[in-house]
């Protein structure tokens, strides 16, 4: 069974940067979404960016200007840039793919603090 692998998370300082990746153990067909959500302690899952097979791309008001998603089809992987990175930041990231069926990954930590 195909599995996401995220990595790239951690701990960076306020104004840092990271970047999130999440790759597939397997092949995915017919991809029509890739994206990224967070959840913080005590909070709902949000979505942060998405990408879909037309490469129309979306992202949370909260941070659009500091945030790029990007893909890789060849891969099927699909990243995250993440700059300007502000405490409110910090959260459970996860990757979701979309296909015939709907993919998540287990999630990696970002902790932005000083």
């Amino acid at each position: 069974q195909v599995q996401l692998v995220e990595s790239g998370g951690g701990l960076v300082q306020p104004g840092g940067s990271l970047r999130l990746s999440c790759a597939t153990s397997g092949s995915i067909f017919s991809i029509t979404y890739m994206g990224w959500y967070r959840q913080a302690p005590g909070m709902q899952r949000e979505l942060v960016a998405s990408i879909t097979g037309g490469d129309i791309t979306n992202y949370a008001d909260s941070v659009k200007g500091r945030f790029t998603i990007s893909r890789d089809n060849a891969k099927n992987t699909v990243y995250l840039q993440m700059n300007s990175l502000k405490p409110e930041d910090t959260a459970v990231y996860y990757c979701n793919i979309r296909a015939t069926r709907n993919y998540w990954g287990q999630g990696t930590q970002v902790t932005v603090s000083s």
